[in-house]
C-alpha cells in the first residue's frame, strides 16, 4: 500500500518535526512494514521552462537532434545563447534528442547543479553534437513520474497557462512529496486504505484523527435505483446512488490526480479518479455505470451455464455457475467485486452516473479472481474483508466528490440492501496482556487501546467485553487483544529473557544417534540439503517406479501446492535427483549430496483423521485415533554422487564415481551405529540392474545402493556411471545397541597377506568377503582392493584381490599359525569355486 505522507497528514494530527522516517519507523513497529520511500530525491534548479526555438539538426549517425533555446526565466537565463536559433535574447541553450514537443511548450527544465535520482547523477553544463548543452529538458521517466499517452514518447510537457518560466517546477509538480510503500500483511486488510493507516498513525504518535468515513448518508427510504439481490451470502449488503448532470469534459484537480499517481495508480478521467480515489482513501471499492447503458433492475446473481462477459480489460470471459455477478435485463454487466463489464463503462459522453459500493462473501471474490486470473485493486480489498459497514458511506463519499468536482446532482434517495454481519463479543481478562507479552501494561491503558481501535469496550469485573469494530476481521481472541495492546505499548518494550533450561537433561539416544549419522555422511565429502517432500506420477515414472504400486502406497495431499505433485514422496532420491540435476545444470561437473529426511507409506487399512478443537488439549485415546491415522513415515538417509569421487588435480588424474562408492557410504553408516549390514545382489528401480546392491539387515532389506539405470540418468540430465543409495534409517537406529561395543585392541605384531582369487562372475565380491572374514579364528579384517577383468582371466571370471590382516589377541603369532590361517584362507576360496591366482 502507497500512502503519500501529504495525504495522511490530511487526516492525523502528526508533529510538525516528525520526519518521513520517523513515521515510517513508527508504523512499522505497528505491523505495518515499510518498503521503501519513494520521491523527494530530487535536488537543485529544478524550473518550468518556454520553448522559444527549436532547430533540428541531423547527425552522421542518422539520428536527429534538437538545438533548443528555452526561457526558464528571468533569475536564470543567460545573457545569450551562441548559435541558438530565433533572436538573441537571454534563454538557455539545450541540446534534446526527443521530437513530442514544440515552440511555446512549456516543459520542465534541469539545470546545471540538479540532481535526479532516476538518473543516479548530477545535472552538468557539456558540450554534445556541436553545442554546450546548459541542462536538459526533462520527461516523466527522469522525473520518477508514471507515464501517460502524451508524456510516454519523451518529454513532459505541461499544460498551458499551468504555470510561468521560472516558476519550481518540484513544488509544481508535487516531486518534493514523498510516499510511503507498506507491506500489509492479509489480516490486515483494512490498512489497505489511508483510513486505516491513518489510524495506526494516530495510534503511534498517540495524536487525533480525523475519520474520513465520518460523514453523513442520504436516507435509504426512498430506493436511488431498483436493485435485487438473489444470492444475500454472497452479497450481504448492497448499494447504489445515483448522480445526473455530471460533465464528462470536466478535468480531475491537480490535487487529486498527483494523489492518486503517488499511490500507485493511473489517473485517468474524473469519474474513473473519484472512484479509485475514494477506494483509496476509505479502503472501499466502488463501481460506477453508466446508467444510459443500464437496461432494467441491477441484479446479483450467480452465473448461469453459457453466460459471457467482456470485462473492462476487453476480455470475453467464459462464465460458471460458481460466478457471482451483477447483471441487468441484458445479461451480466460485471463480475461481482472482482471488475466491471464493458457494455456499462464510464465513457467520454456519460453524464448519469449509478455508484454502486457492496460487501462481498471474500471467499466467493478469492475463488473469481484465481478462476480467471483476474487480480484487481477491488478484489485485493474484497478478498481481504473490507468493512461491511461502509458500503453506503463509500458511495456516498463518490457521489459528493462528482457533485462537487463534475458540477452532477445527488438525485434523491438511497438504494440499501442487506445488513452488515454483527460482530461477536470476545471476553478478555484484564490481566491477560500483561501476563502474556511481560510488559506491564494496566488494563486502562489496555482499554482505552481498543476504544481508539474503534472497539466497543465493556468491564465485567476482571474481565473486559470487547466487540471488535467491522473492519478488524484479525481481532477474534483474547490474545488478538494482547498483540493489539502489546502493539501500543511497543514490541521493543518485551524484555528479553531466556529461558532457564532444565538441568540434567541432554539429547535423546535417537539424537544422538541421528548426529552420528549426520557426522559419518559429512565426513564422506556430502553436502547436505533439504528438499520438498512431495512428488507426483511423472516424478516416480522417471525413476522408473511401478506407477500403479506407487498410487497403492503413495500419501495423496487434501491441498496440494502443484497438481503436478499431488502426494507426499515414498522415497528421498526424487529430490536428491533433482538437487543434483539443478546443480549440474548450472555447470557443476561434481556433485556429491545427502540427505535425511522422511518418506510417506500410506498404511492398509488406516481410518481417516479425525478433526478435534483447538480449545483444549485433546485426550490420550484423541491422540491415539491421530496417531493411527497417520502414514508410516520413517527416517531415510539418501545419497547422489556424480562426477569424481577423488579430485583430479596438479598431482594427477582424479577417480570417477563407482557404484562401490555407494555401497561404502551404507557401510560406513552400518558401522557408525554398530550394526552389520550384508550386501547382496538386486535389481530394483531405479538403479542399473547389473550394478544395484540390496542393503540387508538381519535377513532385512533395508535399502539399496548402486549405479543410477541410464534411463534415469538421461531423464534427469545427469552424467554416466552417476551412483546413488537410500536407506531406512529408523531400522538401523532401532538395531543399534543401546552402548556401542567395546573394542578390544591387540597389542602384538600384525601378519598382512594379499590373497587374489579367481571366480566365477556371478560370485559377488561381498559373499567371497563374508568368507575369508570367518575362514579362521585369527582373521582380523579383510579388505577387497582390486577387481580385474580382462586378459590373462579367462572369459567369464574376474580377480578379486583382498587385504588380509591377521592377528591374535594375546600373543605374537607363529609362522606356522599364519601357514594355517593362510591354508583356511584359500580353502574358503576355494569353496566358492574360486583359483588362487
Amino acid at each position: 500500500m502507497r500512502v503519500p505522507v501529504e495525504w495522511l497528514r490530511s487526516v492525523v494530527e502528526l508533529p510538525a518535526e516528525a520526519t518521513t522516517e520517523e513515521i515510517a519507523d513508527r508504523l512499522t513497529m505497528y505491523d505495518l512494514k515499510l518498503e521503501e520511500i519513494v520521491g523527494g530525491g530530487i535536488t537543485g534548479p529544478l524550473t518550468v521552462g518556454r520553448v522559444l526555438a527549436v532547430q533540428p539538426e541531423e547527425q552522421k549517425n542518422g539520428k536527429t537532434i534538437n538545438w533548443c533555446r528555452v526561457d526558464v526565466g528571468p533569475e536564470r537565463n543567460e545573457p545569450s545563447v551562441p548559435d541558438a536559433p530565433g533572436d538573441d535574447v537571454p534563454s538557455r541553450g539545450i541540446v534534446c534528442g526527443a521530437h513530442n514537443f514544440g515552440v511555446g511548450d512549456l516543459v520542465v527544465v534541469s539545470l546545471p547543479g540538479t540532481y535526479l535520482p532516476e538518473l543516479g547523477f548530477e545535472i552538468g553544463s557539456r558540450k554534445t553534437y556541436g553545442h554546450v548543452s546548459d541542462g536538459m529538458i526533462c520527461s516523466t521517466r527522469e522525473l520518477g513520474l508514471p507515464d501517460d499517452e502524451t508524456s510516454a514518447a519523451g518529454i513532459l510537457v505541461l499544460a498551458a497557462g499551468s504555470a510561468e518560466p521560472g516558476d519550481d517546477a518540484v513544488a509544481h509538480l508535487g516531486l518534493g512529496d514523498q510516499t510511503l510503500d507498506l507491506e500489509v500483511n492479509p489480516d490486515r486488510a483494512y490498512a489497505l486504505s489511508l483510513r486505516g493507516v491513518g489510524r495506526d498513525a494516530a495510534l503511534a504518535f498517540d495524536v487525533p484523527f480525523t475519520d474520513p468515513a465520518d460523514r453523513p448518508v442520504p436516507s435509504a427510504d426512498t430506493p436511488a435505483y431498483p436493485v435485487r439481490v438473489e444470492d444475500p451470502e454472497g452479497c450481504p449488503v448492497f448499494t447504489a446512488l445515483v448522480v445526473s448532470g455530471v460533465d464528462p469534459t470536466a478535468p480531475t484537480p491537480a490535487w487529486m490526480a498527483r494523489r492518486i499517481t503517488d499511490a500507485g495508480m493511473r489517473s485517468i478521467s474524473l469519474t474513473v479518479d473519484v472512484s479509485n480515489y475514494v477506494m483509496l482513501e476509505l479502503g472501499q471499492p466502488n463501481h460506477c455505470y453508466d446508467r444510459d447503458r443500464l437496461q432494467g433492475d441491477v441484479v446479483v446473481r450467480r452465473a448461469r451455464a453459457g453466460e459471457r462477459l467482456t470485462t473492462l480489460d476487453d476480455v470475453d470471459r467464459a462464465l460458471t455457475p460458481d460466478d457471482l455477478v451483477i447483471a441487468d435485463d441484458s445479461g451480466p454487466i460485471g463480475l461481482a467485486g472482482v471488475m466491471g463489464g464493458a457494455s456499462t463503462e464510464i465513457s467520454d459522453t456519460s453524464t448519469s452516473v449509478v455508484v454502486e459500493a457492496a460487501f462481498w462473501d471474500p471467499v466467493t471474490i478469492f475463488r473469481a479472481v484465481k478462476r480467471h486470473r483476474l487480480p484487481s485493486e477491488a478484489a485485493k480489498r474484497y478478498e481481504r474483508g473490507v468493512d461491511p459497514e461502509l458500503a453506503l458511506v463509500g458511495a456516498a463519499r463518490v457521489a459528493e466528490l462528482l457533485v462537487e468536482l463534475g458540477g452532477g446532482t445527488l438525485e434523491p434517495g438511497a438504494t440499501a440492501v442487506g445488513e452488515a454481519p454483527a460482530r461477536a463479543a470476545v471476553r478478555v481478562p484484564v490481566d491477560l496482556p500483561a501476563r502474556i507479552s511481560g510488559v506491564p501494561i494496566a488494563p486502562e491503558e489496555a482499554q482505552r487501546t481498543f476504544e481508539r481501535n474503534g472497539c466497543s469496550v465493556e468491564r465485567d469485573g476482571d474481565v473486559f467485553v470487547v466487540t471488535p469494530p467491522s473492519w478488524r476481521f484479525d481481532l477474534n481472541d483474547p490474545y488478538d487483544f494482547v498483540e493489539e495492546a502489546l502493539r501500543t505499548a511497543g514490541y521493543d518494550q518485551v524484555p528479553s529473557v531466556l529461558p532457564t533450561p532444565t538441568g540434567g537433561r541432554g539429547l535423546t539416544r535417537h539424537q544422538e544417534l541421528r548426529r552420528r549419522v549426520g557426522h559419518v555422511l559429512a565426513g564422506a565429502g556430502l553436502v547436505e540439503v533439504t528438499t520438498l517432500p512431495f512428488a507426483g506420477p511423472a516424478d516416480l515414472d522417471r525413476l522408473g517406479i511401478d506407477a500403479e504400486d506407487v498410487r497403492r502406497r503413495q500419501v495423496l495431499l487434501a491441498n496440494p501446492l502443484s497438481t503436478e505433485e499431488p502426494g507426499l514422496t515414498t522415497t528421498l532420491l526424487v529430490g536428491l535427483l533433482r538437487a543434483a540435476s539443478l546443480n549440474v545444470g548450472r555447470g557443476h561437473e561434481t556433485v556429491q549430496v545427502s540427505e535425511v529426511g522422511r518418506v510417506f507409506r500410506a498404511r492398509e487399512g488406516s481410518p481417516e483423521a479425525p478433526i478435534y478443537g483447538t480449545d483444549r488439549r485433546p485426550t490420550p485415546e484423541e491422540l491415539a485415533a491421530l496417531d493411527a491415522a497417520l502414514p508410516h513415515q520413517p527416517f531415510h538417509a539418501g545419497w547422489v554422487l556424480v562426477g569424481e569421487r577423488e579430485r583430479s588435480g596438479w598431482d594427477g588424474a582424479g577417480r570417477p564415481v563407482a557404484w562401490s562408492d555407494a555401497v561404502a557410504i551404507a557401510r560406513r553408516l552400518a558401522d557408525v551405529l554398530h550394526v552389520e549390514l550384508t550386501v547382496e545382489q538386486a535389481a530394483t528401480a531405479p538403479f542399473h540392474q547389473g550394478r544395484c546392491a540390496a542393503l540387508v539387515l538381519d535377513g532385512t532389506v533395508v535399502g539399496h545402493a548402486g549405479e543410477l539405470h541410464p534411463t534415469v540418468l538421461k531423464e534427469h540430465g545427469l552424467p554416466p556411471r552417476s551412483v546413488a543409495g537410500e536407506i531406512d534409517l529408523d531400522a538401523l537406529l532401532a538395531a543399534s545397541p543401546a552402548i556401542g561395543p567395546r573394542p578390544d585392541f591387540s597389542t602384538y605384531p600384525v601378519a598382512k597377506e594379499d590373497l587374489a582369487f579367481l571366480v566365477d562372475t556371478s560370485v559377488t565380491a561381498e559373499s567371497l568377503r563374508s568368507a575369508l572374514a570367518s575362514a579362521h579364528t585369527a582373521v582380523e579384517s579383510v579388505r577387497l582392493f582390486d577387481v580385474y577383468t580382462g586378459a590373462p582371466v579367462p572369459d567369464g571370471q574376474k580377480s578379486l584381490a583382498f587385504a588380509v590382516r591377521l592377528r591374535a589377541p594375546d600373543r605374537t603369532l607363529k609362522d606356522t599359525e599364519i601357514a594355517e590361517a593362510r591354508a583356511a584362507l584359500v580353502a574358503a576360496g576355494e569353496a566358492l569355486g574360486g583359483v588362487l591366482r
